[in-house]
């Protein structure tokens, strides 16, 4: 199993609206693509000087599987937002 992380940090500009927003969109992505196993989406509670806003941990049953999700037009529309709306992201990649 391949396991994906993502974190984002957010402009201030709406930020609490567009967190919201990014996590309905990367929610709704397993029942459209079909490599994507798992996703799980939160927002952050301890808002301290090291942490980020959000963060996706999401599942694949291998690279093949994050190969096909990366390009997906589902996926793709969900990138497009969050470049708008983000300063920085951060991602790791492992298999477990």
């Amino acid at each position: 199993m391949l396991v994906h992380i993502v974190m984002f940090q957010f402009k201030e500009e709406n930020k609490e609206a567009n967190m919201s927003r990014v996590k309905e969109m990367l929610e709704a992505l397993p029942s459209k693509i079909e490599t994507l196993k798992s996703m799980e989406v939160g927002i952050d509670i301890s808002r301290s000087e090291r942490s980020f806003d959000l963060a996706l941990i999401s599942t694949f049953d291998d690279q093949a599987g994050l190969d096909i999700y990366a390009p997906h037009s589902a996926h793709q529309e969900v990138v497009s937002f969050i470049k708008e709306v983000t300063t920085l992201s951060k991602v790791v990649d492992y298999i477990k």
